[in-house]
């Protein structure tokens, strides 16, 4: 907002009646921000977007910490940031090319997942990863459940981690989901050829207004975050045009449970 007005950080301490370092570890995040203090600043600013405006506020008014805040200090700060973005996303879509998606994975393919970890994850270790990961699904599970598209690539689905029996029962679980309300489930087959995110694994995640919406994207290092307008602008494509060449639910459905009955 303060960019758009075309001031500078000390121009904005002046006209706010503060000083350029609040003003600069609040655009930071070191410093927390109230919802009036949002609005006075769009009021300084003479910001035009109100839903925009009115999203920041929203955003600011929620004080209690988060369920993943008890994990502060024993797992990293990415998967607690990628569990605090589902929580207040609007809606959520996620494409995975090589694994089952985290918020539809079993307990016994995350395990198999997180022991495969390189360096090798000590057994509280992994039992930890485990359980923060069954523990998002809370995103799937409350009511109402946050509305989720999932585009997942055939490969994850043949990708053989628990065991054959273990693959099955998650293939299975993966069709009990996709009866949910809220819950579609595409597929991407080896047959649809290349498609755009090929090589990412993410999760987009909406805000209130498109401004603030996220991208969460799946490394070897954790999450990385990505809010530029242009970026966020690329993966909205991306997805657009990898969704164009998935199955519709009802095919996913079919050729999940043929590909389950196949392994």
């Amino acid at each position: 907002m303060r960019e758009h007005a075309g001031l500078s950080v000390a121009d904005a301490g002046r006209e706010s009646g503060t000083d350029r370092t609040r003003i600069s570890n609040t655009e930071a995040g070191r410093l927390g921000v109230s919802a009036e203090r949002v609005r006075a600043l769009a009021n300084t600013y003479a910001y035009p977007d109100s839903a925009y405006v009115d999203g920041l506020a929203s955003m600011a008014e929620e004080r209690v910490k988060g369920w993943w805040e008890e994990s502060r200090g024993t797992l990293s700060t990415g998967a607690l940031d990628l569990a605090e973005l589902e929580h207040h996303a609007t809606t959520l879509t996620v494409l995975q090319v090589v694994y089952i998606p985290g918020l539809l994975q079993t307990e016994e393919y995350a395990r198999a997942l997180f022991t495969q970890a390189v360096p090798k994850l000590a057994p509280m270790d992994v039992q930890r990863r485990v359980s923060f990961r069954m523990q998002r699904k809370r995103v799937i599970e409350r009511e109402p459940a946050t509305p989720c598209t999932f585009a997942i690539h055939e490969a994850a689905l043949r990708m053989i981690f628990p065991g054959i029996d273990g693959q099955r029962r998650q293939l299975e679980r993966l069709l009990e989901l996709s009866d949910q309300e809220g819950i579609s489930i595409r597929v991407i087959p080896f047959a649809a050829g290349a498609f755009p995110g090929a090589n990412s694994s993410l999760t987009y995640a909406s805000g209130p207004v498109p401004q603030l919406d996220t991208v969460a994207l799946d490394t070897a290092h954790g999450s990385v975050l990505l809010d530029a307008e242009t970026h966020l602008e690329n993966y909205r494509n991306i997805l657009r045009r990898t969704l164009e060449k998935s199955l519709p639910p009802d095919e996913a459905r079919d050729f999940i449970h043929e590909t389950s009955k196949r392994l």
